[in-house]
């Protein structure tokens, strides 16, 4: 515990150091580009991403602040779109993103070791303090029948297909928020899904047309 607490004041120094030293040298590195975002946004893109701290989005598609609005929550889910009075946070920015801040571009970026993913195949035992969570997952539950149909208990296969079905599934669901299926077949709405592969950095982009994943700058 005593260790843990050392560790805890060693991060929390780290952070601090890093807040200060933004705000004397990487933010006056910036500050035009602070300066005019300071009224109004005006992002391009959605990317829909896990909660995952090794994926990065400004990181991993060389963007500024102001490019992207960056929604992320476990193992990159976009819901079905409803209207109910629950709070759907994710939901919520989603439909923000795209009705009021009129994105040209969603991304939807899986990764490769997806925690959130493998989680999908654990006994429910493992929930008991996160039932939350569990909940959360159910929306995979069409991957989990699709995958299991498939690769059935071969764990290596299982893994990879959960991570791009996911993906395959977020984009059918992200389908159906208002106007989005027209304006993707209008092409006045661009939709990639990506999953990104951490230790090699190679990011696989999903073809709609042939539903195969193409690593990205030699698709054909």
């Amino acid at each position: 515990a005593q260790e843990s607490r050392g560790l805890g004041d060693v991060y929390k120094r780290q952070i601090l150091d890093g807040a200060v030293k933004f705000m004397e040298e990487d933010f006056l590195e910036h500050k035009e580009l602070f300066e005019s975002l300071g009224e109004k946004q005006t992002p391009h893109t959605l990317f829909v991403g896990c909660i995952d701290s090794r994926v990065v989005p400004s990181l991993i598609t060389n963007t500024v602040p102001g490019d992207l609005v960056v929604v992320r929550n476990i193992a990159n889910i976009v819901p079905p779109y409803r209207k109910s009075e629950e709070f759907l946070a994710t939901t919520s920015a989603i439909e923000y993103a795209l009705q009021t801040l009129n994105v040209q571009n969603v991304i939807i970026c899986g990764h490769s070791n997806c925690g959130g993913c493998a989680a999908l195949w654990m006994d429910e035992a493992k929930f008991s303090k996160t039932p939350n969570v569990k909940r959360w997952l159910d929306l995979l539950e069409p991957v989990k029948k699709r995958v299991q149909k498939l690769f059935g208990d071969n764990i290596a296969k299982r893994e990879w297909l959960t991570e791009r079905l996911s993906l395959v599934n977020s984009f059918e669901n992200l389908l159906s928020y208002p106007d989005v299926k027209a304006k993707f077949k209008d092409e006045e709405l661009k939709i990639y899904a990506w999953h990104y592969i951490i230790e090699t950095g190679e990011i696989y982009n999903y073809n709609f047309v042939t539903k195969s994943f193409k690593l990205l700058g030699v698709e054909k």
